[in-house]
């Protein structure tokens, strides 16, 4: 990994980060006071711009990834991982929001075992809890610190961890919310200061359409319109992601659910405009670079002293609120939804800090395994996605609402089928070119799976309902 060259000033900016955020983050360690609500949902008091701003700052974690997109693909990482998120976004605020904040549970495996009984909920937890792997974002944080201080990864990696997961495991959400506010502003900033030097320097759509590759001004990116569709579908995610549930259970109100996830799309495309802008120029300005790191080169090229320490930190901000939040919720599914469960009674909170710990190793472990954001992005959502997203979209629907036995089947079967389907592609291919299948993807084979058993079922209550 190639270093980031930094003057004592931004070193200065950079550290002062993280010490502001280590102390804003341990001022909440006691507020839940051993409160089960207050430390999991911060007493279900979040206001609208505290909603807003955490969920902003969460769901965009994956910053270095974004960079990587847009300088492998160009615009297409906006039609992939911006504007299906903002569909899917909006549904979610004007259809589910409202109700999951009456709802007054605390996960997603709750929905899951309320409304399908053990099992689903048991496998439905599995499948959380591998899927809100703060993996991707670990890996991001590391790569950035190491490149920054000039130190190995793995040290990056004990520092990033350090970082993330201290206040989180004695503050809990309420200290989630906090620094993810203080974040919020940081990643605007510096992401605003960036593309404000690249249009004054070097002017804005004439020098990126003549310095551009023609593919990356296209909204296929020269990619197949399957593997847009399936960018497309994987951002069905939005409706399983246990933050946006977590957030929602939250909430002050549910209308504050509703308007926050409206407030939230509203800047997600300001941010978007800011990142994708960047990551073009990236690919205009630079080559043989590593396409994660096109973010950190660029603010290095481009920036002065100060205003580098202040991108750097715009950078960390964006990817540290979604990792801390991401490790937590991972804890919570560990040691609510699993040990509590199992246990039937104890200290959920302590459950919760002792999953932090099992939560990091996971992630670790799924960094050897798939050292790439996008591949751990693609990988995770392909695989777990097309299982989720028919059981948990049923439960809150009158009449349509699939069985226990099928919900089982719907998470189990879609997500064999996917993961067959994956590894023979990978074996008459490779993990970079898999040679999957009748050229379908494996996301399709489990969603389609998933469809039938949810319409089959659905078909026969009908049917005995109407005999």
């Amino acid at each position: 990994m190639t270093n980031i060259k930094l003057y004592a000033a931004d070193y200065f900016i950079v550290i002062s980060y993280f010490v502001g955020i280590i102390l804003l983050g341990f001022k909440y360690r006691n507020s839940h006071k051993g409160n089960i609500e207050n430390y999991l949902l911060a007493g279900r008091r979040i206001s609208l711009p505290a909603f807003t701003a955490t969920l902003v700052s969460t769901w965009y974690g994956g910053i270095l990834g974004i960079g990587e997109f847009t300088y492998l693909y160009g615009i297409l990482n906006w039609v992939t991982q911006a504007l299906p998120y903002y569909i899917f976004a909006t549904i979610f605020a004007f259809f589910l929001a409202g109700k999951i904040r009456k709802l007054k549970q605390f996960t997603i495996s709750d929905i899951l075992y309320n409304s399908y009984g053990k099992k689903t909920g048991t496998v439905g937890s599995i499948f959380v809890l591998i899927l809100v792997t703060p993996a991707p974002h670990l890996l991001m944080v590391s790569l950035l610190i190491s490149s920054i201080f000039h130190i190995p990864f793995i040290y990056g990696l004990l520092i990033a961890v350090v970082f993330s997961t201290s206040y989180v495991m004695f503050g809990g959400f309420r200290s989630v919310v906090k620094t993810d506010m203080l974040q919020f502003l940081l990643m605007f900033f510096g992401f605003g200061i960036l593309l404000f030097v690249l249009i004054k320097n070097y002017g804005a759509f004439d020098f990126l359409q003549s310095n551009l590759p023609r593919n990356h001004y296209s909204i296929t990116g020269g990619q197949s319109m399957q593997y847009i569709f399936v960018w497309g579908f994987i951002a069905l995610w939005t409706f399983v992601d246990p933050g946006f549930y977590q957030r929602c259970f939250s909430a002050k109100s549910p209308s504050t659910a509703k308007y926050g996830i409206l407030l939230a799309v509203f800047f997600w495309v300001i941010f978007d405009i800011l990142t994708t802008m960047s990551g073009l120029y990236a690919r205009a300005l630079l080559s043989d670079i590593n396409p994660v790191m096109a973010f950190p080169r660029l603010g290095e090229m481009v920036l002065p002293q100060i205003l580098r320490g202040f991108f750097i930190v715009g950078l960390l901000a964006t990817i540290m609120s979604t990792l801390d939040s991401n490790t937590f919720l991972s804890a919570v599914t560990f040691g609510r939804d699993f040990v509590w469960r199992i246990k039937k009674s104890g200290n959920v909170n302590l459950f919760t800090q002792v999953g932090l710990v099992v939560t990091i190793i996971i992630s670790i472990i799924i960094i050897y395994l798939i050292p790439s954001v996008i591949k751990i992005w693609y990988t995770l959502g392909t695989l777990f996605i097309p299982g989720l997203l028919f059981p948990i979209l049923s439960s809150f629907t009158k009449g349509y609402k699939i069985s226990s036995k099928s919900s089982l089947l719907c998470l189990v079967l879609a997500f064999l089928i996917t993961l067959i389907w994956m590894l023979i592609g990978i074996y008459y291919g490779s993990f970079e070119v898999p040679l999957y299948p009748l050229k379908i993807q494996p996301f399709f084979a489990g969603l389609f799976l998933s469809a039938i058993i949810y319409i089959i079922d659905i078909f026969f209550q009908l049917k005995k309902i109407n005999y």
